[in-house]
């Protein structure tokens, strides 16, 4: 319990350019804090005192602003920054080493029973704002971008942006995980690259034009 105590201070030590010292982040990090008390809840949940689980989460929910569901499933060295306004619900499945950032639901879409939200796979990031709705998949180490909504499974190494949202495989690349915004987008790049020799043709028709007049 130790180890996982200080693995969880270490994941926001690494992720976090504003954290300053442990003792800063055990005190006043309020996505620590959800973490921590997810856990507690998830073993009253487990043990049969599901009024227990949710009265710790609820309560924590109006301290930190996160709610996390108790039966949500949360790997080692997750983080949450800032977190104000993440939703969690029930039976959402987060790897390892993922990176979720403030304003994001991983939540259902009303319609599907038994598995009802999403799973993130190891090392996947969550940008500000993008919600994940339903029992979809991201693969490993994928990037959903800030405002991202996301409705369909995604595969490993890929980068998902807009609304709805739109994959885009990365080819290895690798994208640093304080960046939700500048994510790369292959598709964009070579509309832009077409748009730009349609224009340098343009240029050289309306001077042919001018030449045979």
């Amino acid at each position: 319990m130790f180890d996982r105590f200080k693995e969880d201070i270490k994941a926001f030590m690494e992720h976090d350019p504003a954290a300053r010292s442990p003792v800063e982040i055990v005190l006043l990090y309020p996505g620590f804090k959800a973490l921590r008390s997810h856990r507690k809840a998830q073993w009253f949940l487990k043990h049969n005192m599901p009024f227990i689980a949710r009265y710790l989460s609820q309560r924590t929910a109006r301290k930190t602003g996160i709610e996390i569901h108790p039966g949500a499933t949360i790997g080692r060295r997750v983080c949450i920054d800032h977190g104000s306004g993440i939703v969690i619900g029930e039976t959402t499945e987060i790897g390892d080493d993922c990176m979720i950032y403030q304003g994001v639901t991983l939540g259902g879409t009303g319609k599907d029973v038994g598995k009802r939200h999403p799973t993130l796979k190891n090392g996947v990031m969550v940008g500000s704002g993008a919600k994940v709705l339903g029992p979809i998949v991201i693969g490993e180490n994928s990037k959903v971008a800030a405002g991202a909504v996301v409705i369909k499974d995604v595969e490993p190494n890929s980068t998902v942006v807009g609304v709805p949202g739109r994959v885009v495989r990365i080819d290895g690349e690798r994208v640093d995980d304080l960046d939700q915004i500048h994510l790369p987008d292959p598709v964009m790049n070579a509309i832009q690259s077409n748009l730009a020799k349609i224009n340098e043709l343009e240029k050289e028709i309306n001077i042919l034009k001018e030449n045979i007049k």
